[in-house]
């Protein structure tokens, strides 16, 4: 562990704070100062997540032609000029789509300096510093936006773009020029080859489809809380709603840390499970009436998901190593992440749209988790007790 990698560290702590403090600043600002309908905010997460589904295949290769130090920067700037063109009161679903533009960029240079900055042997200890650190970020930035922007959603917005320069400047004293270059080949040819390759046996398709399951079912939940908390639970204010989302994501965390004792990767049918588990509190989320029984709810929700998240993920990132290298693995992953949370936010914009009721939604948002991870375990074999293609 040496010095930039926490610079890395530090730049990745600001900008995932400011990630999620600028959703909720968004949130609040078309809820106070616009006529907007219900389908207006899943809309907003989904303008997000545009550029990681039709930039997949370029973004990596942009991250290895180019020092990753600059990357991040520039991805930084980007993210902040998103940010500044809500201050200037454009169109949030424009300027939002381009705070998510810089995090498309920002991803796969995050991920891949680590390898170029540590060992083999410090590389899961730093990959569990920048894991850790971005749960606190997430926590933090999701209840500290929502208060500055309950506040004053001008001085919100100022606090997040002097959070993403912030992040920028650190990035740029990462001493580190190592560029790897591009692959060969055709970047969309490349793309769709490699994604052939990992989703050649069932338990790579079951990790793959089952981490994006998880992201899906995770990010219409937190766009729903919005609508279903002031319904059942009789409030209506972001920082409210942010603190239900912040018991959702110490569930994860929790989760997260004893998946490693119950679901080994040489078990990953038990993963099913978890996600049984985690569809059915759904279900009973909506026939909840305390807010202390909906937090308590929630955060089950978040543990049964890391139970279940977890586990495949690490399971994808070892098939893809033995595969087509974790890189690789990486973008194809993360192509299928954004492309199912895109296609749920949208579902949801237009059900909401059509008037849909929130606590008719989450029943049903959680009967779809149940029949969708029926069909990705589909022929799934069974555990031997080591691990395989």
């Amino acid at each position: 562990m040496n010095r930039d990698i926490y610079r890395v560290l530090g730049t990745q702590f600001l900008t995932a704070f400011a990630d999620n403090a600028v959703l909720f600043t968004a949130i609040t600002l078309v809820m106070q100062q616009m006529e907007i309908g219900a389908w207006y905010i899943p809309a907003l997460q989904a303008s997000f997540l545009i550029a990681y589904v039709v930039l997949a295949p370029w973004v990596g290769r942009l991250a290895d032609a180019r020092p990753k130090p600059r990357i991040l920067l520039a991805a930084n700037i980007i993210k902040a000029t998103g940010a500044g063109l809500l201050l200037l009161h454009l169109e949030p679903l424009i300027a939002y789509a381009i705070v998510g533009l810089g995090a498309a960029l920002y991803s796969p240079a995050k991920y891949g300096i680590l390898p170029e900055l540590v060992d083999d042997n410090a590389l899961v200890k730093a990959n569990g510093w920048i894991e850790g650190s971005t749960i606190l970020a997430i926590l933090s930035g999701t209840l500290v936006g929502a208060v500055l922007a309950e506040y004053a959603i001008h001085l919100a917005l100022m606090v997040v773009i002097a959070l993403y320069v912030a992040s920028a400047l650190i990035a740029l004293t990462i001493r580190h020029k190592l560029i790897v270059g591009p692959p060969r080949g055709q970047a969309l040819g490349n793309f769709f080859h490699q994604m052939r390759r990992l989703m050649a046996t069932p338990r790579a398709r079951f990790a793959t489809l089952g981490v994006s399951l998880f992201w899906a079912a995770a990010t219409v939940l937190r766009v729903l809380l919005v609508a279903w908390a002031p319904v059942v639970l009789f409030i209506d204010t972001t920082t409210d709603i942010a603190i239900l989302s912040m018991f959702v994501a110490l569930g994860i965390a929790v989760g997260a840390v004893l998946a490693t004792r119950l679901i080994p990767m040489a078990y990953l049918r038990r993963a099913r499970m978890a996600a049984y588990a985690m569809a059915t509190v759904m279900i009973l989320l909506a026939t909840v009436d305390g807010l202390t029984n909906a937090r308590i709810a929630l955060f089950l929700t978040g543990l049964c998901g890391g139970l279940f998240v977890v586990p495949i993920n690490a399971a994808l990132q070892e098939i893809g190593h033995r595969s087509i290298g974790s890189g690789g693995a990486v973008a194809i992953q993360n192509f299928f992440e954004n492309l199912a949370m895109l296609i749920a936010s949208g579902l949801y914009a237009l059900v909401a749209g059509l008037g849909a009721d929130p606590v008719a939604t989450m029943i049903w948002l959680g009967v779809l988790v149940v029949i969708a991870t029926v069909i990705v375990s589909w022929r799934l074999p069974k555990d031997t007790g080591r691990l395989e293609e």
